[in-house]
């Protein structure tokens, strides 16, 4: 919608002089790339009219967003125009005045400017003034710099080699730019991490990335224009992730790149602390002394940082790891009022500090950044936090560089990338660093090692894992005598922590569950279980909390007294919030032979009466939920009791269970392609299915793609209100193409879809014989879709009985076309065009239509735009044909 071309954004355009919008230009090139992604053609368009493109210049530009390629479109707009002169700049951001509205990226770009004024210098904001640092401040400042830059250099990685059980890259070249946004989406988790993120991460930054959420570099988390709360002593920013998404490399990066001059100019020291070595400091102390126990050279100069604290950034790394409390809160009736500390020099406890600073009452003008986990995030909602940011992990290309660093070789990297991207359950995985680093471990091997075939390639989550721990037993194995016992006690200390929602364990841990901590720093877990880095503690923890749950769930398997194992997996199934969830996943799998079968070479043979236990309780899992969905929670129950038996790759048993179910709905549940790949495994093995309704379920493209190969067992098949959209109809399309195809009804009401998939749907349905009823209501499909469409129904093979085009935006002009499609039609009985505009031009055609069509027997139409004269002649229609027409 174009805005009002005297607007106060026109207005003040006109008022800035060529510098400024260049300045401008310069200053917002990243966010416009965003910004006009969702509307690059009409941007296009405006400059094409104002002869500062060629049409070739625009065609280049159309035709990369035709192609989707949204990003490309942006760049190539703003290169030319970047190009060319001042008046190009001009009438491009006069185009995104009359753009703006209906795209929230740029409307918040334009407003920013006006309430900045015309000079582009004042949202850098970049301290101006700071004073001159002196001849030996600049040194130290140098040593501080170099100090920093050696720490940071070099990324220590984790592998499972006995003779290289770390590998060290430089940080340049292996880390991989991860995708952070300048807003947070939720401050509390409720739901296990790995799948919340798992089930809505791909759906969600498809649907509101491009459109409203800006991504932002790191080198932008103190400026201005991502303020949420205006601060005139110092700027505090929050950057949230899950476990493993990068949040600790993302600050050795920001590090590394300020000692090296890449970023932040206008800091003239910057300081990092973990929260987790914060922890081991158990008496009050001050900020100097907080400094010099890291930075030591700082000395007695310390005190001249403190009078220019606008040139100082701290960094606090992982919140959620600090064992202490800090309170934010304005309310504090039930607990203790958090000391405020206003002096470097003043002695309280690390927590005082923290807070003082954040606060901007320590150091006033100072710059904060503070990461942590979602689950801890809800300590800082009170807190002055000026930028809130979220790491969302890979997009896209992203997993692919990952992959393509992590291996040497490319022609691995690419292989083990192309099976992770075939799966879908590995691939959505991949969105976090950790989940690719546990791939590229596990599935690296099978495509460098000539003695294994690619058939045994793992495709569960627990064929993968299994392989994971399969690789550390093979090479550590040897040093020690029983490795089956050591894993059932780590497996034992695992499933307590799981329990207990425990991630960090101690030495009192180890040793409750006969654990020697010399197994741990010189036997094959070193791998599995992570060191802590702190001199003044010793705490481990696994790589990952999926990891942790593993082995958790194999030490079930290693017992040898298993007593009433159904029994306990069903208090564990019965616990409300999650926690066990994955586990038991891990537990169903672990009863398949190709997930145990490479463990059991050096554990030895899992106990059969824990499998056969095993696969009883998921079948009484199963048993028990058919049948039992009624509400959203029996309808997640059932389908992670698919997700089990998925896991287990049991095919007799999936056979003896599901394999009779004739009926599967999960409408109103939120269907992620995980969910989509698991349902479809399930449905294969159903031998009678008739129903399968997922209306409400965001499938979207993903989703129906994943359920593709099984689409055309279903007799009835309801997809209403899942936004497929033109493109994300097509793998229903190749269904009803299918030889085999049993789909007699098929529901697609509102689903995004227009004109442009109606020649596919067209070709489908003139092969189809089985479908006799198709809902394509409220889809814009409009007059030129349906007359497509009309050519189908003219085909001998199309059977169609009943058809809805109710509110498909019709008009008068398809009336014609579709009374003559219709004449010859000896099969159609029931025509929905109810909530359409048609006048009393179309009464002639409906008259024709009823006439000449015998086979009708009910015939819905919207007598809202009728005349009183159209309103007689319809009701003439139905006494000619009585109970046939229904007018509404």
């Amino acid at each position: 919608m174009d805005t009002d071309p005297n607007s106060s954004v026109t207005e003040f355009l006109t008022k800035c002089d060529d510098y400024q919008l260049f300045q401008w230009t310069k200053f917002y090139r990243d966010r416009l790339e965003q910004a006009i992604e969702e509307g690059v053609d009409g941007v296009s368009s405006l400059l094409t009219n104002a002869t500062i493109f060629s049409g070739q210049e625009h065609q280049k530009v159309t035709e990369l967003a035709e192609k989707g390629k949204w990003v490309d479109s942006s760049k190539l707009l703003l290169n030319l125009v970047m190009e060319k002169d001042s008046r190009a700049r001009r009438v491009m951001w006069e185009s995104f005045a009359k753009k703006c509205h209906g795209v929230p990226k740029l409307d918040k770009i334009l407003k920013e400017i006006q309430e900045l004024g015309s000079n582009p210098l004042d949202c850098l904001n970049i301290a101006h003034g700071l004073l001159e640092l002196p001849s030996h401040m600049n040194d130290v400042q140098q040593k501080h710099k170099e100090t920093l830059r050696v720490q940071t250099e070099t990324l220590t990685v984790n592998t499972i080699l006995i003779k290289e059980k770390v590998k060290i890259f430089q940080l340049v070249g292996r880390y991989a730019e991860l995708t952070i946004i300048s807003a947070v989406r939720y401050r509390t988790f409720v739901e296990h991490e790995l799948l919340a993120r798992g089930r809505d991460h791909e759906e969600w930054r498809k649907k509101d990335l491009r459109r409203e959420l800006e991504k932002i570099r790191t080198d932008q988390l103190f400026q201005s224009s991502f303020s949420q709360r205006e601060s005139k002593s110092g700027s505090s920013a929050a950057v949230s992730g899950v476990p493993g998404i990068g949040k600790t490399t993302m600050v050795q990066k920001i590090v590394y790149d300020w000692a090296t001059g890449k970023i932040y100019p206008h800091f003239q020291f910057v300081f990092s602390f973990k929260f987790r070595d914060l922890n081991t400091i158990n008496c009050r102390i001050n900020l100097r002394n907080l400094i010099l126990d890291q930075y030591p050279y700082f000395g007695n100069v310390l005190g001249e940082l403190w009078e220019n604290p606008e040139g100082l950034l701290f960094i606090f790394d992982g919140l959620d790891e600090f064992n202490d409390s800090i309170d934010f809160s304005d309310n504090r009736r039930n607990t203790e009022p958090q000391s405020m500390c206003t002096d470097p020099e003043c002695w309280c406890e690390v927590s005082d500090i923290v807070y003082s600073l954040i606060q901007h009452k320590l150091l006033p003008g100072c710059s904060v950044l503070v990461t942590s986990r979602p689950t801890a995030l809800h300590l800082l909602e009170k807190a002055e936090i000026s930028v809130w940011a979220e790491i969302l992990g890979f997009v896209g290309d992203e997993r692919k560089e990952y992959f393509n660093k992590f291996f040497e070789d490319q022609t691995v990297a690419a292989a083990v990338f192309k099976h992770v991207e075939e799966n879908e359950i590995l691939y959505t995985m991949c969105y976090n660093p950790s989940y690719c680093w546990i791939l590229g471990l596990s599935l690296g091997p099978f495509f460098t090692q000539t003695d294994r075939k690619q058939q045994q390639v793992p495709k569960t989550i627990t064929q993968l894992y299994s392989y994971y721990i399969y690789n550390i037993l093979k090479n550590h194995g040897r040093e020690i005598e029983s490795p089956r016992d050591v894993l059932l006690k780590l497996g034992e200390m695992a499933f307590t922590g799981v329990s207990e929602k425990k991630i960090v364990f101690r030495n009192e841990d180890l040793i409750k569950y006969n654990l020697q901590p010399s197994q741990f720093l010189s036997g094959f877990l070193m791998e599995l279980l992570e060191r802590d880095v702190s001199v003044q503690s010793v705490v481990y923890t696994f790589p990952h909390l999926t990891i942790q749950e593993f082995v958790a769930a194999l030490a079930q398997f290693l017992t040898p007294d298993p007593r009433d194992i159904g029994q306990d997996f069903s208090e564990a199934y019965g616990k409300g919030d999650g926690r066990f969830e994955i586990f038991l996943r891990f537990v169903a799998g672990l009863s398949s032979p190709q997930a145990a079968r490479p463990l059991e070479e050096i554990l030895g043979q899992f106990l059969h009466q824990t499998t056969c236990g095993v696969i009883d309780w998921v079948k009484k899992q199963i048993d028990e939920q058919i049948g039992y969905t009624k509400s959203k929670t029996d309808k997640r129950n059932l389908l992670n009791t698919f997700h089990y038996l998925f896991e287990s790759q049991n095919k007799t048993l999936a056979q003896k269970t599901v394999g009779s179910m004739e009926t599967l709905t999960f409408c109103h549940l939120i269907m992620t392609p995980i969910d989509c790949a698991v349902l479809s495994q399930t449905i294969a093995l159903c031998n009678k299915i008739n129903h399968l309704e997922l209306d409400n379920c965001s499938l979207q493209f993903e989703g129906l793609q994943q359920l593709e190969p099984v689409l055309h067992k279903c007799r009835v098949l309801r997809l209403r209100n899942n936004e497929l959209k033109d493109s994300g109809v097509r793998p229903l399309f190749k269904a009803l193409r299918n030889p085999d195809c049993k789909i007699q009804e098929l529901q697609l009401h509102n689903n995004c879809l227009s004109e442009v998939c109606a020649q596919d749907l067209a070709s489908a349905l003139s092969t189809n014989c089985a479908l006799t009823s198709l809902n394509l209501g409220d889809n814009k499909l409009g007059d030129s879709g349906v007359k497509i469409l009309c050519t189908a129904l003219r085909y001998s093979d199309c059977k169609i009985m009943e058809l809805s085009l109710w509110g498909t935006g019709l008009s008068d002009s398809i009336c014609d076309g579709l009374a003559s499609t219709l004449s010859t039609n000896t099969l159609l009985k029931v025509l929905k065009l109810g909530g359409n505009s048609f006048t009393d031009q179309s009464i002639p055609a409906f008259s024709q239509l009823i006439l000449s069509c015998k086979s009708l027997e009910r015939f819905v139409v919207w007598e809202n735009e009728l005349s009183s004269n159209g309103k007689r002649h319809l009701e003439a229609l139905q006494e000619s044909r009585p109970g046939l027409i229904v007018a509404v």
